[in-house]
């Protein structure tokens, strides 16, 4: 990707994260739980790279704001299950819109041909990051 597009997309993606006051690991951690739709905090922290007690920390501000809720794992009381809350989804959303309109604003200048290229990309990068997840995020193991 051209470094000139890549800057204009990463600033307006720090500054869209400023606004919300959310951080990137705050960020990525509604994303895996949403991906999901429940997760254990050791399986949280296992997908993004983090220890239990870091993971643990990350998850009680998030459950501050009322993104995500904690509840006790029937299996194993031990363990907390967590849920994204209705105003988690809303979050996400506005991420989502805000990152797409920038992107658009990006490609609707481009001739027909080139932006029918781009959607094909898209597209394609679409559903390889369906079956193969990013490195940010790790897949679940075992299962």
């Amino acid at each position: 990707m051209g470094r000139a597009l890549w800057r204009d997309l990463v600033v307006g993606f720090a500054g869209q994260l400023a606004e919300l006051r959310l951080g990137f690991t705050q960020l990525a951690a509604l994303y895996a739980v949403d991906d999901r739709m429940t997760l254990t905090i050791a399986e949280l922290a296992e997908r993004m790279g983090r220890s239990a007690s870091a993971t643990s920390r990350l998850v009680e501000g998030l459950v501050r704001r009322g993104w995500l809720e904690r509840a006790v794992e029937v299996a194993d009381r031990r363990q907390r299950t967590l849920t994204l809350t209705e105003a988690g989804a809303a979050l996400l959303g506005t991420v989502d819109r805000a990152r797409a309109e920038e992107f658009l604003a990006v490609v609707r200048p481009l001739p027909e041909p080139e932006r029918a290229l781009v959607a094909m990309g898209v597209a394609a990068l679409a559903d390889h990051a369906i079956t193969r997840r990013g490195r940010l995020i790790k897949a679940p193991t075992g299962g």
